[in-house]
């Protein structure tokens, strides 16, 4: 289970960078075209606006994707520790009926030395 956490949290980190990157790229992109494509002014600001919204809805599918990614790995870690607690609660279930068994022959002993030394 240790390594679902583990793969999680470098996900995670993953998630982080992708979206940084495309930010970064994207203002990036935008600056060299100001700067190597000299034209209108107007057409300049079409272009930038085309730009921006097309960073926009990259980076809107990159978060969807993100967040259905970590929905499905929690989804996978909560079916993992249900299971592992169920395992648990099967194994202190088993041990308590052993020692139930184990011990239940000295009790019953014990009960009848009491009973056998009060009457």
């Amino acid at each position: 289970m240790q390594d679902h956490f583990n793969e999680y949290e470098h996900t995670g980190h993953g998630v982080k960078g992708f979206l940084l990157g495309a930010l970064l790229g994207g203002l990036v992109g935008a600056g060299a075209m100001l700067l190597m494509a000299p034209q209108s002014g107007q057409r300049t600001r079409n272009q930038i606006r085309d730009k921006s919204l097309e960073l926009r809805e990259q980076t809107v599918a990159g978060i969807e994707d993100a967040v259905a990614h970590t929905k499905a790995k929690a989804g996978q870690i909560t079916a993992d520790v249900k299971e592992k607690a169920a395992e648990l609660q099967q194994r202190g279930q088993k041990i308590v009926r052993d020692q139930k068994e184990r011990w239940s022959p000295v009790v019953e002993a014990g009960q009848k030395a009491v009973q056998g030394n009060g009457a």
